[in-house]
């Protein structure tokens, strides 16, 4: 069996305008510090990384992959989740997301389209001069508007929806499959690939693609009240990244799944610091790697109610924790030899 690897951690939740948040060799001394082994960084934070040169220099790429490894980390994945979500929006949604572009596409919702597949074939060609395997990010939505319908979905709306994101996605999982890189979708209400069955529609549009995989997070499950679990037995093949963030779902006689628009702290579910919430990270752990995973386990914080420094030193600790180094011999082998075919003749009881 192969080993996960880990802690890893997801820079996005802490960049910020002061050191050591604000630079990526000082945030990497941060984390090095506090035990992590990798990194996974937001791409469209030009604190961390310019993305568009990270494509086109291999130099460059070369002394992002330098200033990591001064402080004993690696480059995990990039992430493209804000790009992601807007290769795919729908109309009701254009001003709010607005905000993840660039002003010089905002109010134009077909140059930004355009700007978000340009970051997304930036990233492929970046993931490949850094020598990265996979890819974190966003499918962004055509039909969530439609989710828990009222009036009733016209026939043939789903399935055209999901043509139309296959159609969006399909030049760029082509670029990250000459890249050599998986594009590993988030799963996370708000987004046309939401949980199994959506991405079932999704892998089928887009004739199965050898690089349409799944970034593994069990806390947007625990949020639908999906079996997390039962998950990884279904999909492990189609699991190539891995977020380790906990949650936990308490229902009330007030709300329920949709939180009632309740602010974070007050919904039935909501996401906690590792350790503090509701998953079985023992049993996650136990699966992937009894499924051969050998991916990072990288931690995405973010606790409604821990600080966020808190809980990035308590989740190096918390990961490391549940790393498991496979075995390399049965436990009875002690009891075994080598196979004797007159031998077990005679166990089974056969001449």
């Amino acid at each position: 069996m192969k080993q996960i690897k880990g802690p890893g951690i997801f820079l996005a939740q802490f960049a910020g305008d002061d050191a050591p948040f604000n630079s990526l060799d000082s945030i990497c001394e941060w984390v090095s510090e506090l035990g992590f082994k990798a990194i996974q960084i937001p791409s469209w934070d030009s604190r961390f990384i310019d993305l568009k040169k990270a494509a086109e220099d291999q130099s460059y790429c070369d002394e992002l992959i330098a200033t990591a490894d001064k402080y004993g980390l690696i480059i995990s994945e990039l992430s493209t989740h804000l790009q992601g979500q807007l290769v795919a929006v729908h109309p009701a949604y254009n001003e709010m997301f607005d905000g993840f572009a660039p002003d010089s596409v905002r109010n134009n919702p077909s140059a930004r389209q355009e700007w978000a597949v340009e970051q997304m074939m930036f990233a492929a060609k970046a993931s490949g001069r850094l020598g990265l395997k996979g890819h974190a990010t966003f499918s962004g939505s055509l039909l969530w508007h439609t989710v828990y319908p009222w009036p009733q979905r016209p026939a043939g709306l789903v399935e055209q929806g999901f043509e139309e994101l296959a159609r969006l996605w399909l030049p760029i999982l082509n670029a990250f499959d000459e890249a050599g890189v998986d594009v590993c979708y988030e799963l996370h209400p708000g987004e046309d690939l939401h949980d199994g069955l959506t991405f079932d529609r999704f892998l089928e549009a887009v004739n199965h693609h050898p690089r349409a995989n799944i970034l593994y997070d069990p806390s947007h499950f625990v949020l639908q009240q999906l079996d997390y679990l039962a998950f990884i037995d279904i999909y492990h093949e189609r699991i190539k990244a891995f977020h380790v963030k906990d949650a936990e779902f308490n229902a009330s006689g007030k709300a329920g799944v949709y939180g009632g628009y309740a602010s974070w702290i007050d919904r039935p579910g909501r996401f906690r610091s590792l350790g503090d919430g509701q998953i079985d990270f023992t049993a996650i752990f136990s699966k992937l790697t009894g499924y051969g995973f050998n991916g990072w386990a990288v931690m995405e914080w973010e606790c409604c109610i821990k600080h966020p420094e808190n809980g990035a030193a308590e989740g190096a600790k918390f990961i490391e924790q549940h790393l498991i180094r496979p075995t390399e011999k049965a436990f009875d082998d002690f009891a075994g030899g080598v196979a004797d075919v007159e031998f077990n003749k005679r166990v089974l009881g056969l001449k």
